[in-house]
Protein backbone atom coordinates (compact mmCIF):
# COMPACT_ATOMS: atom_id res chain seq x y z
CA UNK A 1 0.00 0.00 0.00
CA UNK A 2 1.60 3.24 -1.03
CA UNK A 3 1.97 6.14 1.81
CA UNK A 4 -0.66 8.26 0.28
CA UNK A 5 -3.94 5.29 0.86
CA UNK A 6 -1.89 4.81 4.31
CA UNK A 7 -2.29 9.05 4.85
CA UNK A 8 -6.58 8.05 3.95
CA UNK A 9 -6.64 6.29 6.84
CA UNK A 10 -5.34 8.80 9.47
CA UNK A 11 -8.08 10.80 11.14
CA UNK A 12 -6.67 14.24 12.16
CA UNK A 13 -6.46 14.58 15.69
CA UNK A 14 -9.89 14.89 17.57
CA UNK A 15 -8.12 17.36 20.00
CA UNK A 16 -7.13 19.89 16.88
CA UNK A 17 -11.08 19.20 16.27
CA UNK A 18 -11.52 20.53 19.63
CA UNK A 19 -9.12 23.21 19.85
CA UNK A 20 -10.86 24.73 16.44
CA UNK A 21 -14.00 24.89 17.88
CA UNK A 22 -12.58 26.39 20.92
CA UNK A 23 -11.64 29.33 18.44
CA UNK A 24 -13.34 32.47 18.94
CA UNK A 25 -14.51 31.85 22.22
CA UNK A 26 -14.13 34.27 24.52
CA UNK A 27 -13.17 34.08 27.91
CA UNK A 28 -12.34 30.34 27.37
CA UNK A 29 -10.04 28.27 29.77
CA UNK A 30 -8.63 25.75 28.10
CA UNK A 31 -7.46 22.57 29.91
CA UNK A 32 -7.03 20.61 26.18
CA UNK A 33 -3.53 21.32 25.84
CA UNK A 34 -0.51 19.07 26.88
CA UNK A 35 2.05 21.48 26.95
CA UNK A 36 3.64 22.91 30.20
CA UNK A 37 2.41 26.32 30.82
CA UNK A 38 6.24 27.46 32.21
CA UNK A 39 8.48 29.11 30.30
CA UNK A 40 11.72 28.04 29.25
CA UNK A 41 14.36 28.45 31.89
CA UNK A 42 16.24 31.10 31.40
CA UNK A 43 19.89 29.79 31.46
CA UNK A 44 18.48 27.35 28.77
CA UNK A 45 17.29 30.67 26.35
CA UNK A 46 20.93 31.97 27.00
CA UNK A 47 22.79 28.86 26.15
CA UNK A 48 20.92 29.24 22.83
CA UNK A 49 21.86 32.86 22.30
CA UNK A 50 25.56 31.79 22.75
CA UNK A 51 24.97 29.33 20.52
CA UNK A 52 23.60 31.95 17.89
CA UNK A 53 26.59 33.82 18.80
CA UNK A 54 29.05 31.12 17.85
CA UNK A 55 27.82 30.92 14.65
CA UNK A 56 26.00 27.54 15.46
CA UNK A 57 23.83 27.56 12.63
CA UNK A 58 24.63 25.44 10.11
CA UNK A 59 23.70 21.86 9.35
CA UNK A 60 24.54 19.36 12.21
CA UNK A 61 24.99 15.30 11.90
CA UNK A 62 21.83 13.67 11.12
CA UNK A 63 21.78 11.99 14.12
CA UNK A 64 22.47 15.18 16.14
CA UNK A 65 25.32 16.80 17.50
CA UNK A 66 27.98 14.78 19.46
CA UNK A 67 27.88 16.63 22.27
CA UNK A 68 24.08 16.35 22.83
CA UNK A 69 24.46 12.64 22.00
CA UNK A 70 26.90 12.25 24.80
CA UNK A 71 25.21 14.49 27.47
CA UNK A 72 22.06 12.33 27.17
CA UNK A 73 24.44 8.69 27.40
CA UNK A 74 25.16 10.30 30.69
CA UNK A 75 21.54 11.38 31.88
CA UNK A 76 20.51 7.57 30.65
CA UNK A 77 23.70 6.31 32.81
CA UNK A 78 22.51 8.72 36.23
CA UNK A 79 18.89 8.72 35.96
CA UNK A 80 17.92 5.62 34.00
CA UNK A 81 20.19 3.09 34.73
CA UNK A 82 20.54 2.52 31.23
CA UNK A 83 24.07 2.22 29.22
CA UNK A 84 23.65 3.13 25.80
CA UNK A 85 26.98 4.20 23.41
CA UNK A 86 26.18 8.09 22.15
CA UNK A 87 27.79 7.42 18.57
CA UNK A 88 25.49 4.15 17.58
CA UNK A 89 22.76 3.68 20.02
CA UNK A 90 21.49 7.01 20.86
CA UNK A 91 20.12 10.14 17.87
CA UNK A 92 18.32 13.22 18.13
CA UNK A 93 14.50 13.61 16.75
CA UNK A 94 12.91 16.67 15.78
CA UNK A 95 10.80 15.79 18.77
CA UNK A 96 9.91 12.94 20.41
CA UNK A 97 6.99 12.46 17.96
CA UNK A 98 8.77 11.20 15.20
CA UNK A 99 10.53 8.80 16.87
CA UNK A 100 7.53 6.45 16.52
CA UNK A 101 7.03 5.99 13.00
CA UNK A 102 10.69 5.94 12.01
CA UNK A 103 11.57 3.25 14.77
CA UNK A 104 8.20 1.61 13.48
CA UNK A 105 9.87 2.03 9.99
CA UNK A 106 12.94 0.29 11.09
CA UNK A 107 11.81 -3.36 11.65
CA UNK A 108 7.54 -3.36 11.05
CA UNK A 109 6.47 -5.27 7.78
CA UNK A 110 3.05 -5.06 6.36
CA UNK A 111 0.48 -5.87 8.00
CA UNK A 112 2.08 -7.08 11.37
CA UNK A 113 0.45 -5.94 14.63
CA UNK A 114 1.69 -3.34 17.34
CA UNK A 115 0.02 -3.78 20.88
CA UNK A 116 -1.16 0.07 22.40
CA UNK A 117 -2.23 0.16 25.70
CA UNK A 118 -6.13 2.28 25.64
CA UNK A 119 -6.84 4.94 26.54
CA UNK A 120 -3.53 5.78 24.35
CA UNK A 121 -1.50 9.00 23.47
CA UNK A 122 -3.23 10.18 20.28
CA UNK A 123 0.39 9.71 17.73
CA UNK A 124 0.52 6.08 17.82
CA UNK A 125 -2.02 4.46 16.08
CA UNK A 126 -1.15 6.71 13.44
CA UNK A 127 2.27 5.89 13.33
CA UNK A 128 1.80 2.69 13.38
CA UNK A 129 -0.86 3.01 10.28
CA UNK A 130 1.59 4.95 8.01
CA UNK A 131 4.39 2.63 9.10
CA UNK A 132 2.43 -0.26 7.40
CA UNK A 133 1.39 -2.19 10.47
CA UNK A 134 -1.82 -2.61 12.45
CA UNK A 135 -2.54 -1.18 16.19
CA UNK A 136 -4.09 -3.63 18.34
CA UNK A 137 -6.15 -1.83 21.84
CA UNK A 138 -5.38 -3.11 24.77
CA UNK A 139 -7.62 -1.74 27.09
CA UNK A 140 -7.20 -0.59 30.92
CA UNK A 141 -9.15 0.02 33.59
CA UNK A 142 -9.88 2.35 35.74
CA UNK A 143 -9.94 -0.27 38.49
CA UNK A 144 -6.17 -0.56 38.02
CA UNK A 145 -5.85 2.75 37.89
CA UNK A 146 -5.57 2.31 33.90
CA UNK A 147 -2.07 0.57 34.58
CA UNK A 148 -1.42 -1.35 31.81
CA UNK A 149 -1.31 -5.39 32.89
CA UNK A 150 0.23 -8.82 31.45
CA UNK A 151 -3.66 -10.16 31.62
CA UNK A 152 -4.52 -7.43 29.08
CA UNK A 153 -1.75 -8.16 26.81
CA UNK A 154 -2.31 -11.96 26.87
CA UNK A 155 -5.79 -11.27 25.25
CA UNK A 156 -4.60 -9.09 22.17
CA UNK A 157 -1.32 -10.82 21.30
CA UNK A 158 -0.94 -13.09 18.54
CA UNK A 159 1.09 -14.71 16.09
CA UNK A 160 1.21 -11.21 13.95
CA UNK A 161 2.18 -9.10 17.09
CA UNK A 162 5.69 -7.54 16.56
CA UNK A 163 5.87 -4.88 18.71
CA UNK A 164 4.05 -3.16 22.00
CA UNK A 165 4.33 0.47 23.32
CA UNK A 166 4.23 1.23 26.91
CA UNK A 167 3.78 5.20 28.31
CA UNK A 168 4.67 5.49 31.76
CA UNK A 169 3.67 8.11 33.04
CA UNK A 170 0.97 7.81 31.10
CA UNK A 171 -1.13 10.54 28.52
CA UNK A 172 -3.78 10.71 29.05
CA UNK A 173 -4.55 8.83 31.65
CA UNK A 174 -1.16 9.99 34.52
CA UNK A 175 -0.68 6.12 35.26
CA UNK A 176 2.53 5.13 36.41
CA UNK A 177 3.74 1.40 35.84
CA UNK A 178 5.22 -0.09 38.83
CA UNK A 179 8.55 -2.17 38.40
CA UNK A 180 6.62 -5.12 39.34
CA UNK A 181 4.52 -4.44 36.30
CA UNK A 182 7.29 -3.40 34.07
CA UNK A 183 9.42 -6.41 34.79
CA UNK A 184 6.11 -8.61 33.96
CA UNK A 185 5.93 -6.50 30.64
CA UNK A 186 9.77 -7.56 29.99
CA UNK A 187 8.86 -11.15 30.51
CA UNK A 188 5.96 -11.02 28.29
CA UNK A 189 8.26 -9.27 25.53
CA UNK A 190 10.79 -11.45 25.70
CA UNK A 191 8.37 -14.52 25.95
CA UNK A 192 6.78 -13.39 22.46
CA UNK A 193 9.77 -11.60 21.17
CA UNK A 194 8.49 -7.96 20.97
CA UNK A 195 10.12 -5.12 20.12
CA UNK A 196 8.90 -2.53 23.04
CA UNK A 197 8.92 1.39 22.34
CA UNK A 198 8.92 2.85 25.81
CA UNK A 199 7.98 6.53 25.35
CA UNK A 200 9.05 8.47 28.74
CA UNK A 201 8.64 11.77 28.35
CA UNK A 202 6.77 12.68 31.81
CA UNK A 203 9.31 10.50 33.52
CA UNK A 204 9.87 13.56 36.04
CA UNK A 205 6.55 14.54 36.79
CA UNK A 206 5.89 11.90 39.57
CA UNK A 207 3.81 12.40 42.98
CA UNK A 208 2.98 9.89 45.81
CA UNK A 209 6.27 8.73 46.02
CA UNK A 210 5.84 7.20 42.56
CA UNK A 211 8.93 6.96 40.34
CA UNK A 212 9.76 6.48 35.99
CA UNK A 213 11.46 2.50 35.85
CA UNK A 214 13.21 2.62 31.94
CA UNK A 215 12.10 -1.19 30.95
CA UNK A 216 16.00 -0.85 28.55
CA UNK A 217 17.69 -0.44 31.98
CA UNK A 218 16.24 -4.53 32.47
CA UNK A 219 18.63 -7.56 32.06
CA UNK A 220 18.86 -8.35 28.48
CA UNK A 221 16.09 -5.35 27.19
CA UNK A 222 17.90 -2.78 25.91
CA UNK A 223 18.45 -5.06 22.49
CA UNK A 224 14.39 -4.83 21.88
CA UNK A 225 13.72 -1.82 23.27
CA UNK A 226 13.43 1.89 21.91
CA UNK A 227 13.50 4.41 24.54
CA UNK A 228 12.03 7.66 23.27
CA UNK A 229 12.17 10.57 25.46
CA UNK A 230 12.40 14.93 24.85
CA UNK A 231 12.84 17.98 26.04
CA UNK A 232 9.18 19.55 25.48
CA UNK A 233 7.82 18.42 28.73
CA UNK A 234 11.08 18.02 30.99
CA UNK A 235 12.59 21.77 30.28
CA UNK A 236 9.47 22.99 28.77
CA UNK A 237 10.74 23.46 25.35
CA UNK A 238 7.84 22.20 23.33
CA UNK A 239 8.21 25.02 20.56
CA UNK A 240 11.90 23.83 20.33
CA UNK A 241 11.13 20.62 18.96
CA UNK A 242 13.82 18.26 20.42
CA UNK A 243 13.56 14.37 21.15
CA UNK A 244 15.88 11.61 21.30
CA UNK A 245 16.12 8.11 21.16
CA UNK A 246 17.95 4.84 22.47
CA UNK A 247 17.89 1.79 20.78
CA UNK A 248 20.21 -1.23 19.32
CA UNK A 249 23.05 0.41 17.15
CA UNK A 250 20.58 -1.28 13.84
CA UNK A 251 17.66 0.59 14.83
CA UNK A 252 19.48 4.01 15.31
CA UNK A 253 21.27 3.30 11.81
CA UNK A 254 18.10 3.19 10.01
CA UNK A 255 16.39 5.98 11.98
CA UNK A 256 19.22 7.98 11.20
CA UNK A 257 18.67 6.91 7.49
CA UNK A 258 15.17 7.98 7.59
CA UNK A 259 15.90 11.52 9.13
CA UNK A 260 18.72 12.18 6.55
CA UNK A 261 16.21 12.28 4.01
CA UNK A 262 13.07 13.98 5.61
CA UNK A 263 14.11 16.20 8.36
CA UNK A 264 17.66 16.37 7.81
CA UNK A 265 18.78 17.07 11.10
CA UNK A 266 17.24 18.62 14.21
CA UNK A 267 18.48 22.24 15.42
CA UNK A 268 21.49 22.80 15.48
CA UNK A 269 21.68 26.05 18.26
CA UNK A 270 18.93 24.47 19.99
CA UNK A 271 20.69 20.75 20.42
CA UNK A 272 23.75 22.98 21.78
CA UNK A 273 21.48 24.72 24.47
CA UNK A 274 19.72 21.22 25.28
CA UNK A 275 23.24 19.65 25.47
CA UNK A 276 24.57 22.57 28.11
CA UNK A 277 21.13 22.51 30.04
CA UNK A 278 21.86 18.38 30.39
CA UNK A 279 24.18 18.99 32.40
CA UNK A 280 23.66 22.49 34.71
CA UNK A 281 22.19 21.75 38.19
CA UNK A 282 19.67 24.99 37.57
CA UNK A 283 17.83 22.82 35.18
CA UNK A 284 16.86 20.14 37.31
CA UNK A 285 15.89 22.59 40.13
CA UNK A 286 13.65 23.70 37.79
CA UNK A 287 12.30 20.83 36.75
CA UNK A 288 11.49 20.19 40.51
CA UNK A 289 10.18 23.09 40.82
CA UNK A 290 7.61 22.53 38.12
CA UNK A 291 6.68 18.81 39.60
CA UNK A 292 6.12 20.47 42.92
CA UNK A 293 3.89 23.01 41.49
CA UNK A 294 2.11 20.35 39.15
CA UNK A 295 1.39 18.48 42.21
CA UNK A 296 -0.14 21.09 43.83
CA UNK A 297 -2.62 21.45 40.84
CA UNK A 298 -3.25 17.95 40.89
CA UNK A 299 -4.28 17.77 44.15
CA UNK A 300 -6.97 20.68 43.62
CA UNK A 301 -8.14 19.10 40.50
CA UNK A 302 -8.81 15.78 41.98
CA UNK A 303 -10.49 16.77 44.99
CA UNK A 304 -12.93 19.34 43.21
CA UNK A 305 -13.68 16.44 40.52
CA UNK A 306 -14.43 13.87 43.09
CA UNK A 307 -16.76 16.94 45.24
CA UNK A 308 -18.73 17.70 41.95
CA UNK A 309 -19.79 13.75 41.33
CA UNK A 310 -17.18 12.99 38.54
CA UNK A 311 -15.60 10.03 39.91
CA UNK A 312 -11.49 9.91 39.05
CA UNK A 313 -8.69 8.00 39.83
CA UNK A 314 -5.77 9.85 41.35
CA UNK A 315 -3.29 10.04 39.16
CA UNK A 316 0.77 9.43 40.07
CA UNK A 317 2.36 11.60 36.78
CA UNK A 318 2.38 13.34 34.35
CA UNK A 319 0.15 16.55 33.61
CA UNK A 320 -3.32 14.76 33.15
CA UNK A 321 -5.90 13.62 35.37
CA UNK A 322 -8.71 11.22 33.26
CA UNK A 323 -12.68 11.70 35.02
CA UNK A 324 -15.46 9.22 34.62
CA UNK A 325 -18.30 11.54 33.19
CA UNK A 326 -20.56 9.03 31.53
CA UNK A 327 -22.08 8.89 34.98
CA UNK A 328 -23.95 12.16 34.20
CA UNK A 329 -26.09 10.49 31.15
CA UNK A 330 -24.15 12.21 28.32
CA UNK A 331 -21.28 10.64 25.96
CA UNK A 332 -17.50 12.02 26.66
CA UNK A 333 -18.11 14.07 23.30
CA UNK A 334 -21.26 15.56 24.70
CA UNK A 335 -20.38 16.46 27.90
CA UNK A 336 -17.14 18.36 26.43
CA UNK A 337 -19.32 20.30 24.03
CA UNK A 338 -21.63 21.54 27.04
CA UNK A 339 -18.31 22.10 29.40
CA UNK A 340 -16.98 24.20 25.70
CA UNK A 341 -20.46 26.04 24.80
CA UNK A 342 -21.81 26.67 28.89
CA UNK A 343 -19.25 26.45 30.95
CA UNK A 344 -16.32 28.15 28.64
CA UNK A 345 -14.08 25.16 29.72
CA UNK A 346 -12.19 23.33 26.70
CA UNK A 347 -11.56 19.20 27.85
CA UNK A 348 -10.77 16.91 25.52
CA UNK A 349 -12.81 13.59 25.32
CA UNK A 350 -11.55 10.62 26.19
CA UNK A 351 -12.75 8.41 23.29
CA UNK A 352 -10.15 10.32 21.40
CA UNK A 353 -7.72 8.24 22.90
CA UNK A 354 -8.98 4.78 21.91
CA UNK A 355 -11.86 2.91 22.52
CA UNK A 356 -11.27 1.91 26.29
CA UNK A 357 -11.38 6.06 26.69
CA UNK A 358 -14.64 6.26 25.58
CA UNK A 359 -17.18 7.74 28.78
CA UNK A 360 -14.19 9.94 30.41
CA UNK A 361 -12.65 13.48 29.26
CA UNK A 362 -9.06 14.63 29.98
CA UNK A 363 -8.20 17.35 31.72
CA UNK A 364 -4.61 19.24 31.65
CA UNK A 365 -3.69 20.52 34.69
CA UNK A 366 -0.63 22.34 32.84
CA UNK A 367 -2.17 26.01 33.45
CA UNK A 368 -2.16 28.32 36.46
CA UNK A 369 -3.68 27.67 39.47
CA UNK A 370 -6.17 30.55 39.57
CA UNK A 371 -7.63 29.36 36.84
CA UNK A 372 -7.92 25.87 37.93
CA UNK A 373 -9.86 27.16 40.82
CA UNK A 374 -12.05 29.18 38.23
CA UNK A 375 -12.47 26.42 35.47
CA UNK A 376 -13.59 24.01 38.01
CA UNK A 377 -15.97 26.74 39.58
CA UNK A 378 -17.24 26.95 36.66
CA UNK A 379 -17.54 22.77 35.35
CA UNK A 380 -19.57 22.71 38.96
CA UNK A 381 -22.07 25.31 38.07
CA UNK A 382 -22.87 24.02 34.84
CA UNK A 383 -23.03 20.87 36.14
CA UNK A 384 -25.62 21.68 39.02
CA UNK A 385 -27.59 23.93 37.01
CA UNK A 386 -28.28 21.07 34.23
CA UNK A 387 -28.68 18.13 37.16
CA UNK A 388 -26.07 16.23 35.54
CA UNK A 389 -24.87 14.53 39.09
Amino acid sequence: MALSDRLELVNPSEIRKLFDLAQGVEGLISLGIGEPDFDTPEHIKEYAKEALDRGMTHYGPNAGLPMLREAIARKLKEQNGVEADPKSEIMVTVGANQAFIMGLAAFLREGEEVLIPSPMFVSYAPAVILAGGKPVEVPTYEENEFRLSVDDLKKHVSEKTRALIINSPNNPTGAVLTRKDVEEIADFAVEHDLMVFSDEVYEHFVYDGARNYSIASLDGMFERTITVNGFSKTFAMTGWRLGFVAAPAWIIEKMTRFQMYNATCPVTFAQYAAAKALDDPRSWKAVEEMRREYDRRRNLVWKRLNEMGLPTVKPKGAFYIFSRVRDTGLTDKEFSELMLKEAKVAVVPGSAFGKAGEGYIRISYATAYEKLEEAMDRMEKVLREKKLV
